[in-house]
């Protein structure tokens, strides 16, 4: 019988579901609902009543196109709520062979020994680094031989207060949760290769009002990290600064945004645009605009640099940077990082395609949701303790050869094992018209002096 299942990805702009049929351990894309987020504010919940609406209609809509009926989704957590500690665990191995018992032992060790908040509940432990009788870069302890086995993990934990409130939107949306999973893992998931993943490297996902990083080094997710900037901002700036409505400011950015240097004739430009709260329009050099995308742009990766830094893992980035997430698509992002992060490649990033996938799913706006259908279907970490705290792992590794002698010994038990089965509403007073004004705007000059004391 083919497995079924959902993800859900509940971000700031919008709630995407996907529904996937899993053949032969490989994800085939049969529904997809997308829905504008309510009730969601730099992702976390602030109005379940609202966010739960949001989800059903976005389940509904996959459900409609898949022709099924699911009642359980596999759903991401931003890493607002979340917070995450390394451990470590040690055990002796009497019998030699180091099976999946041994394994799971010395991860639910580390997680006993880290000092997990009260008020926080665990999501995900991933080993980083196996070591195997004082061995060290251990790939895959599985199958070896040794009598001593230790594991460091990175574990990523979230409130329980925001996580049950994320719970019961979702619940509320006539879905139950099997699994959460943090929206920046399972975004590199969707985008890293394996090449990436072995030479070290940060994936940055940069939504709405968002992004969420993770650093993979050694074999799984060493660092985490949250900011609460996003898109978003840019077009805050720009209603701000321009004095226009934040449906033209959006319009704006996405149409005339630009990273690159502008050049001789463009600085030239100047927009047609609409004043906020008159039906009066007014010209605006194409220049202001500009210093206003690039200076929140420029801000938002010095910030991204920084927490790259407090992490101590730069020097582990092989692959250096890979970017994805709806801010993704701005023109220039690629090189203004690249100046930003200096030696370290970087690259943008769609999501792996799926079969069935629709053309839009190619956009890294789509990354997380694509992320979580392929977590559903068995494409992670090697080892890992999931958020239901079962051991995952790879069904390559056989149990007839995972030292499982015992299946009735208390001390052994494994019922906490899990094998994976490998519209634009169109305004015509927010349309923009660009023009060539050979004289330059007057004003220009006056904006530039504000904006560079406002930045």
């Amino acid at each position: 019988m083919e497995q079924v299942i959902l993800g859900i990805d509940i971000g700031s702009s919008k709630i995407c579901s996907l529904i996937a049929e899993i053949k032969s351990g490989n994800p085939h894309i049969i529904g997809m609902g997308v829905q504008p987020a309510k009730g969601v504010r730099k992702g976390a919940i602030v109005n379940i009543e609202q966010a739960s609406r949001s989800i059903k209609e976005s389940v509904n809509d996959a459900k409609r196109i898949a022709g099924t009926n699911i009642s359980q989704a596999i759903i991401s957590i931003s890493g607002a709520y979340t917070k995450s500690i390394n451990s470590t665990g040690i055990i002796n191995n009497p019998h030699n062979d180091i099976g999946i018992q041994e394994i799971n032992r010395v991860m639910q060790t580390a997680l006993y020994n880290a000092n997990i908040p009260n008020n926080h509940e665990v999501l995900h432990v991933l080993p980083y680094l196996f070591k195997v009788d004082g061995r060290e870069y251990i790939d895959d302890p599985f199958g070896m031989s040794g009598t001593r086995l230790e594991v460091s993990v990175h574990i990523v934990t979230a409130q329980k207060s925001g996580l049950e409130n994320l719970k019961k939107a979702v619940r509320n949306a006539g879905i139950e949760v099997s699994e959460i999973v943090l929206s920046a893992y399972a975004s590199s998931i969707a985008v890293l290769t394996n090449d990436e993943k072995e030479l070290g490297v940060a994936c940055i996902d940069m939504g709405a009002s968002s992004c969420d990083i993770m650093i993979h080094s050694g074999n799984s997710m060493r660092y985490n990290y949250f900011l609460g900037v996003g898109s978003g901002h840019v077009t805050q700036d720009i209603v701000m600064v321009l004095s226009t409505t934040p449906a033209a400011a959006e319009k704006i950015k996405i149409d005339f945004g630009t990273l690159f240097d502008l050049t001789p004739e463009e600085i030239t430009y100047t927009l047609d645009i609409p004043t906020i709260g008159t039906d009066e329009r007014r010209e605006v050099s194409l220049e202001i605009l500009h210093g206003v995308v690039v200076s929140r742009v420029l801000e938002t990766l010095q910030m991204i640099e920084n927490a790259i830094e407090v992490s101590e893992l730069r020097n582990n980035l092989g692959a250096g940077i890979v970017i994805t997430g709806g801010m993704a698509y701005m023109k220039g992002l690629r090189e203004l990082t690249s100046n930003v992060f200096k030696n370290l490649p970087v690259r943008i990033a769609n999501p792996k395609e799926i079969n069935g996938s629709f053309d839009s799913l190619k956009d890294p706006a789509y990354a997380t949701v694509i992320g979580l259908i392929l977590y559903g279907s068995g494409k992670y970490t090697n080892y890992e303790l999931d958020s239901n705290k079962k051991l995952k792992y790879n069904q390559n590794k056989s149990p007839e050869n995972s030292n499982l002698s015992d299946l009735n010994d208390k001390e052994s038990d494994l019922t906490d094992l899990v094998m994976s089965k490998n519209e634009e509403n169109k305004n015509e007073k927010n349309n923009i018209e660009i023009k060539l004004d050979k004289g330059k705007n007057k004003t220009g000059d006056k904006f530039m002096k504000w904006l560079k004391e406002l930045f």
